[in-house]
């Protein structure tokens, strides 16, 4: 026997060297149980349960996946393989390197004829059992005897009935079918991706990056302003049962580490990017404000937005919401956050911004112009049913959403709401 060493991350297949089916599990649970005891066989099951319904080989998992699934610790899970090596219903293949690589040959236990045939198995059950619990086991498999005496077999036979032809086949597989496609939300580069696989490859393997997980990826780090060692982190710690990268668990573990390093710890978690004012300066009050939208992250824009308070943790999961599942451009979601917090008494409410993202989704809006252009439209719509209704108030959008003002143009209420704006990104 020769010994291997084993880690969580090491990965392993299944491959299934039989046909097994519910009387193998009777056989397992009535026979083998007794000798190898339950954890062996509950190993042998979730090894049975990688496998799909005809599948010859599974998927490629790793120990973590089958410490998650069986509960049971490494030590536990070498220890029943070895049972059930040793009793003959799995053999295991190892490859060495910097990920080792297992094998489960996965057999069927015998039939209940040919378990009692063996004197080793058969003693090694009655040992564990006793002779009245063994004796019941024999009368339960025992096969009665049926009386044919005076019976003909008069069975038909298959070639009796069938006859055997050729048809030609024609291919009917169809390539290039249209599909729908669409721009996925641009972000820029935000973490080092061979930093990341550097650092990881020897726990997760070569080409565990999707390009899709990339991108999440880059819009967690973008999000709040995550550096490559955390980044790293985190990924690590968002395996799920198969031993890859889970994405919900990406996002949760990401929002968990800014709530924690956010009581204290690290004061700025959330990425920020400065106007540039000696590039490309603004010519007037609108495209100052375009300006901020474009530049400024959706948490910091928020808290410019709150006086210089710090998003709650309900607003963040928010915002997380509108740039990874509905993919909005960071410039847009400023625009709604600034959109609503006017237009609803200064309050962000989830189900009122989730139906205006999806609208603007839907519409196709990805620029911050195109946005304003549809916040005034909306609050024209909004304005024209409230107007009629005595008593209620009605919140105004300031003149520099749609028009080229200048700031001697502007009243002396909207030129210090929008210097008390802008001063948080100076």
């Amino acid at each position: 026997m020769k010994f291997v060493s084993i880690f969580p991350v090491d990965s392993y297949v299944v491959i299934n060297k039989s046909i097994l089916n519910d009387s193998d599990r009777k056989i397992l649970n009535i026979l083998y149980q007794p000798i190898v005891g339950g954890i062996a066989i509950n190993l042998y099951f979730s090894l049975w349960a990688d496998l799909n319904r005809g599948e010859v080989v599974s998927s490629e998992y790793t120990h973590h996946h089958l410490m998650s699934y069986t509960k049971l610790s490494l030590d536990e899970i070498v220890n029943s393989r070895k049972k059930l090596e040793a009793i003959g219903l799995i053999k295991t293949h190892y490859k060495g390197g910097e990920l080792n690589n297992y094998v489960y040959e996965l057999y069927s236990p015998l039939s209940a004829s040919e378990f009692f045939s063996n004197p080793i198995l058969s003693f090694s059950l009655f040992s564990s059992v006793g002779k009245k619990e063994y004796d019941s086991i024999i009368n339960y498999f025992k096969m009665p005897k049926i009386n044919f005496e005076g019976f003909e077999n008069i069975s038909t036979k298959f070639s009796d009935i069938y006859r055997m032809t050729t048809k030609d086949i024609d291919d009917v597989t169809v390539k290039d079918i249209k599909k729908k496609d669409k721009l996925d939300i641009m972000v820029d580069d935000f973490v080092d991706f061979s930093f990341i696989e550097a650092s990881l490859s020897k726990s997760l393997g070569n080409n565990f990056l999707t390009d899709k997980l990339k991108k999440l990826i880059n819009k967690l780090a973008y999000l709040y302003n995550y550096d490559n060692m955390i980044m790293s982190n985190i990924i690590l710690n968002s395996l799920n049962d198969k031993g890859e990268i889970s994405e919900s668990e990406l996002k949760k573990n990401s929002k968990n580490y800014y709530l924690f390093e956010n009581k204290g710890k690290t004061p700025k978690l959330i990425y920020s990017s400065k106007i540039n004012k000696e590039e490309n300066k603004p010519e007037n009050t609108r495209e100052e404000l375009i300006s901020c939208f474009e530049n400024a992250s959706p948490y910091d824009f928020l808290k410019a937005r709150y006086k210089g308070a710090k998003p709650t943790k309900r607003d963040t999961t928010l915002l997380e919401g509108l740039l990874v599942d509905q993919e909005l451009q960071p410039g847009v979601i400023n625009v709604l956050i600034d959109y609503v917090l006017r237009t609803n008494d200064k309050k962000l409410n989830n189900n009122y911004v989730e139906a205006i993202a999806s609208q603007w989704k839907m519409l196709g809006i990805t620029s911050v112009e195109d946005a304003m252009k549809q916040a005034k439209k909306e609050f024209n719509k909004k304005k024209k049913v409230i107007e009629p209704t005595e008593g209620k108030k009605v919140n105004t959008l300031p003149n520099w959403y749609d028009k080229k003002i200048e700031r001697n143009d502007m009243s002396i209420e909207e030129e210090k709401e929008l210097k008390e704006m802008l001063k948080e990104f100076e």
